[in-house]
């Protein structure tokens, strides 16, 4: 039961981080159609934003999250290892990330984020760092 927990858990985890990739690249093209003033351009990246958000994005973490869990009540001793503590670290760091885009969500939805296309660019590369962490983490147990 153990390895099929893991296997879903790695397809969500892959499900949320593909969202996390997507959506600021989304912010990045939103924001520079807003500067160019094309509106219909705006409106299809506010419908595929909130979709992409609501529809993979958050559940996909949450599903992440549960099985996350259960893996670590099927195998209580990893919680005395500091490469889970800071894998646990960086997981929450994505957690709030994912909240933080549904702020920008919502101001770019309501027309009123001043964020700039070349912020968003910045932004997005963010998740990057979490996954090359992470993957260290799990992989190589540095400590």
């Amino acid at each position: 039961m153990y390895l099929w927990i893991k296997a879903f858990h790695l397809m969500a985890v892959v499900a949320w981080f593909a969202a996390l990739f997507y959506l600021p690249r989304l912010f990045v093209y939103h924001a520079m159609a807003r500067d160019k003033g094309e509106y219909t351009s705006m409106d299809t990246f506010k419908v595929m934003e909130r979709k992409l958000y609501r529809g993979i994005m958050t559940p996909s973490m949450v599903v992440s999250l549960l099985l996350g869990i259960v893996l670590l009540w099927l195998n209580p001793a990893w919680l005395h290892m500091g490469w889970l503590h800071a894998k646990l670290f960086a997981v929450l760091l994505l957690v709030a990330y994912h909240h933080v885009c549904l702020i920008y969500m919502k101001q770019l939805a309501e027309n009123r984020c001043q964020r700039s296309h070349k912020f968003f660019r910045i932004f997005n590369e963010l998740p990057v760092v979490a996954l090359v962490a992470i993957v260290i983490l799990v992989v190589v147990k540095p400590f």
